[in-house]
């Protein structure tokens, strides 16, 4: 029997040892495993796997399986998941400066975008520290146009339409030019167009791939209005918890990832338009008239949300404008 208690200790020690060696974290993502934001979730998991001998283990769940696009940020928080994507834009009405990049021509292209970016991340680091949180990375969805069933000349043409709305900007969009706004998440969108629930919507042309809105929809109107970016989060005090090199491990492939995921984005760009326009989709640039309303809607959203964020607002667009 003497021999048999140590050799017991031994392999529960063992056991406890192995369960400490590794961490798993769960990692809700909001869109489709093929997208190309989520094919970089799956290569940032696998990097930090490699980087860390398999101690840190990231599971990416796509497509709103563990929680719904609106949900992530509080489950993150809550510590229900350690680290999850978030679109940033979906947070507007916490605090504005999560909105910004969905204010309508204000960043209208890849540089501005990483402009954009680069002013508003500091801010955001400080918030998202109040909240238990930080930011690992982001990556920008393409730039935004309008899908529609049928042929768009002007923004009067949008009046009474059903209009998917995602944002608080994508509803007040809706509210300006006189459409109907629908609430409809990412993993929705097909059916909601398949059904008739929406008509229209501003979103990227790798949205609308991804949902084969072409069997559906007949036109896009390429308005580079904007690039929300959705943002990595991880809990704070999970981070905290991890060894310091499965730390820097988890630190450099959110770096790298950054990198890799504004490379895609810019790819995805081409490859999700030229898939809307194989299955029988118009890509059309906007009219001259269209561009103009929208213009003066982007306008009139700038001035409403440097309103409401107050002195950070005004510091953000003075410092990106500069």
């Amino acid at each position: 029997m003497q021999f048999v208690r140590p050799f017991l200790l031994a392999a529960a020690c063992t056991v406890a040892l192995s369960a400490q060696a590794q961490t798993k974290w769960d990692l809700p993502a909001a869109y489709p495993a093929t997208n190309f934001h989520t094919v970089n979730l799956q290569q940032f998991a696998d990097d930090v796997d490699k980087a860390t001998s398999g101690k840190l283990k990231i599971t990416v769940h796509p497509n709103a399986s563990l929680f719904k696009a609106p949900e992530i940020k509080r489950a993150v928080q809550g510590g229900q998941a350690q680290i999850g994507e978030v679109l940033l834009v979906n947070f507007q009405n916490e605090w504005q400066v999560f909105g910004a990049d969905g204010l309508p021509f204000l960043a209208d292209s890849y540089d501005a975008a990483a402009k954009l970016w680069k002013v508003q991340r500091p801010m955001m680091e400080k918030k998202l520290a109040e909240q238990g949180l930080m930011v690992l990375y982001a990556v920008p969805w393409p730039p935004q146009g309008i899908y529609s069933k049928k042929a768009l000349a002007s923004a009067a043409d949008l009046k009474g339409i059903k209009w998917r709305a995602y944002s608080p900007a994508t509803s007040r969009i809706a509210e300006l030019v006189g459409a109907q706004p629908v609430t409809v998440q990412a993993a929705e969108v097909s059916q909601a167009f398949a059904t008739g629930v929406a008509e229209s919507m501003m979103s990227s042309g790798s949205t609308g791939a991804d949902a084969k809105l072409y069997e559906h929809v007949k036109f896009w109107y390429d308005t580079q209005a904007w690039l929300p970016k959705n943002a990595v989060l991880v809990n704070k005090a999970a981070f905290e918890a991890l060894d310091a090199a499965s730390k820097q491990a988890l630190l450099k492939a959110g770096a790298d990832a950054e990198t890799r995921g504004w490379a895609a984005s810019k790819k995805a760009n081409g490859d999700s338009l030229d898939k809307l326009k194989a299955g029988g989709m118009q890509i059309l640039p906007p009219t001259p008239q269209l561009k103009d309303d929208m213009k003066k809607v982007g306008d009139t959203m700038l001035k409403e949300w440097v309103d409401k964020a107050g002195a950070e607002g005004k510091q953000l667009v003075d410092a990106f404008k500069q």
